[in-house]
């Protein structure tokens, strides 16, 4: 069972006096990459947020938004027009909006309006934690729904490459015999006497540097290791990472010693499928 490190979860908190809107979304990263905005007054909790979603998301690129509008109740605010400023002018040229409506998208930024109650209080921390708990649940299924969709397309292109790995074992005993005849035509055409005997030990020996038995072997092997590993109860896409580079190289491998074009061909398109999959477990956590 694998995860995607693609995902999304989003949750929304209706409080007395306020709306609190949760966002988390993750793309793939080879570490956990963890970018926070959320309201200064909570800044004081973000090292133990940092820490919840590090053990709920492990890896990827994540970008985590807390905001908060006020649906009621007086409040004391202040606009901290330097902030507001500057989120204008980074909007000014992202947006084609007129000032007016880049203004009301800058003060519900983060920091753009403050209020004078300075501590938090923690039963509402306590529900808002509950509700960004349940956004990680909820981005958490995503990855897996997006894992189940890579899981599918892995293993239909490892069932591919195993299949021309077996069209590669049928042309095989061809490929050997084309190599003997090539040999022998090769020589004869040199119109020189020679020895029948030595020549033969010769061309076994050469032949037997072209013998693939060993490498086919392997990557039947990783094809199936590959496989087990897919259908654990972990997702490692590392681990997937490190055994598709070994059946790269056992798929290079055959390409150089094929020496016959049929089997060259094959080995391409088994290139062509693992790139395919190699692209695909950048995404895999």
């Amino acid at each position: 069972m694998i995860h995607s490190m693609t995902g999304y979860g989003k949750s929304v908190l209706q409080l007395p006096s306020k709306t609190i809107s949760i966002e988390i979304k993750s793309l793939n990263s080879k570490t956990l990459d963890l970018n926070m905005r959320m309201p200064s007054i909570y800044r004081s909790k973000e090292l133990n947020l940092r820490k919840l979603i590090a053990s709920k998301l492990n890896r990827g690129k994540v970008d985590f938004s807390l905001y908060f509008e006020n649906t009621g109740g007086e409040t004391f605010a202040n606009v901290n027009p330097k902030v507001v400023k500057k989120y204008m002018a980074q909007l000014e040229g992202l947006s084609t909006g007129t000032e007016i409506q880049r203004l009301q998208m800058a003060i519900k930024m983060p920091d753009a309006i403050s209020t004078e109650r300075d501590e938090i209080d923690e039963s509402e921390w306590s529900d808002i934690q509950n509700e960004i708990l349940k956004a990680l649940d909820r981005i958490a299924l995503y990855r897996l729904e997006e894992g189940n969709v890579l899981e599918a397309d892995f293993t239909k292109r490892i069932a591919i490459i195993s299949d021309l790995l077996n069209q590669v074992l049928a042309i095989d005993p061809e490929r050997i015999t084309n190599v003997r005849e090539r040999l022998h035509k090769g020589v004869s055409e040199l119109k020189e006497k020679y020895d029948e005997n030595r020549f033969e030990q010769e061309l076994v020996y050469y032949i037997e540097k072209f013998d693939i038995t060993e490498e086919k072997v392997r990557l039947q092997n990783h094809l199936e290791y590959f496989i087990k590993t897919l259908n654990s109860e972990e997702s490692n896409g590392k681990k997937l990472g490190f055994i598709s580079q070994e059946i790269g190289r056992e798929i290079n491998t055959i390409g150089s010693k094929a020496n016959f074009a049929p089997m060259q061909k094959l080995v391409v398109q088994m290139k062509d499928e693992l790139e395919k999959i190699k692209e695909q477990l950048l995404n895999v956590l």
